[in-house]
């Protein structure tokens, strides 16, 4: 097997060679290719462990994908790291904040490759057992995002046990063709928040960064702190919306009284009669 190198951006050192290349950052939702601009996936810290970097792993909420934060050694590939965090299932912190998985326990990671933009990703045959249509298509949703928050993939093409597979299940799903973030819209949410993750310390001005698909691209956020104190509520704006997922970097400034735990909650309101609709809230810490 030829060997390829990728350049890591934004924190990451260069990614081993071989089966396991890839690089961090966050892909777009929208589209087969197109970049988000969102702020690198991945950020670094040294401590007595040594030097270590952040990964996200999506799980689903409500049926839709989100991302948790996984602390890594950078000395390790991240698309395999990220992909073995993901078959580990969700902990506790990211169950209490709603997170789920519907990756069958017990799949295993064959390989992960990257080559021009497609990532093949060989899993065991657990991967495809059980579960109706939408168990089906989540746990696929799972994998490409995960995979794609990384610049150097766009899709991912999925194998069993090293032979390639076209259709997951008895269910049919159909994976003929490299998946990009794109083909899975229908497990995207409304406002997909990709920073801050679950559990995250945040400090004032925090960035509130992700896509959105709604209503003339407006939304609302909103940060309550333990004691439903509102810290913070504004309405924010994507690059695009209603029909067309766009881009968002919100700066959002708070001063809270105490530290302590507080809720980030990002929702749009509908326009049909004001009630806050497609919600999602996020643990943080302030």
């Amino acid at each position: 097997m030829r060997r390829l190198w990728c350049v890591v951006a934004v924190g990451l050192a260069l990614a081993a060679c071989g089966s396991d290349t890839t690089a961090s950052s966050t892909a777009s939702a929208s589209g087969s290719s197109a970049s988000s601009s969102s702020p690198s996936a991945s950020s670094s810290s040294s401590g007595a462990g040594g030097t270590t970097t952040t990964v996200k792993v999506y799980f689903l909420r409500d049926e839709k994908v989100g991302p948790a934060g996984r602390s890594v050694p950078q000395t390790q590939t991240p698309a395999r790291t990220a992909m073995e965090e993901l078959l580990k299932g969700p902990t506790g912190k990211d169950t209490s904040a709603g997170l789920s998985t519907t990756i069958p326990s017990g799949t295993t990671l064959n390989r992960v490759s990257i080559d021009q933009g497609i990532a093949t990703v060989d899993l065991s045959s657990e991967f495809g057992a059980g579960g109706g249509s939408t168990s089906m298509q989540g746990r696929v949703a799972q994998v490409v995002y995960t995979l794609t928050q990384f610049p150097t993939v766009t899709a991912v093409s999925f194998e069993l046990d090293g032979k390639p597979a076209t259709t997951l299940g008895g269910e049919g799903v159909v994976l003929d063709h490299p998946q990009a973030r794109g083909d899975w819209e229908a497990f995207t949410p409304a406002i997909l928040v990709e920073t801050p993750l679950p559990q995250a310390t945040v400090t004032s001005p925090a960035h509130v960064v992700g896509t959105a698909n709604t209503f003339e691209a407006t939304f609302q956020i909103r940060l309550t702190d333990a004691s439903g104190k509102k810290l913070y509520e504004h309405f924010a704006t994507a690059t695009s919306g209603t029909g067309t997922r766009g881009t968002f970097d919100e700066a959002i400034t708070f001063d809270p009284v105490d530290h302590g735990s507080a809720t980030l909650t990002v929702y749009e309101l509908s326009a049909k009669d004001g009630s806050e609709i497609n919600v999602v809230s996020i643990p943080v810490s302030i």
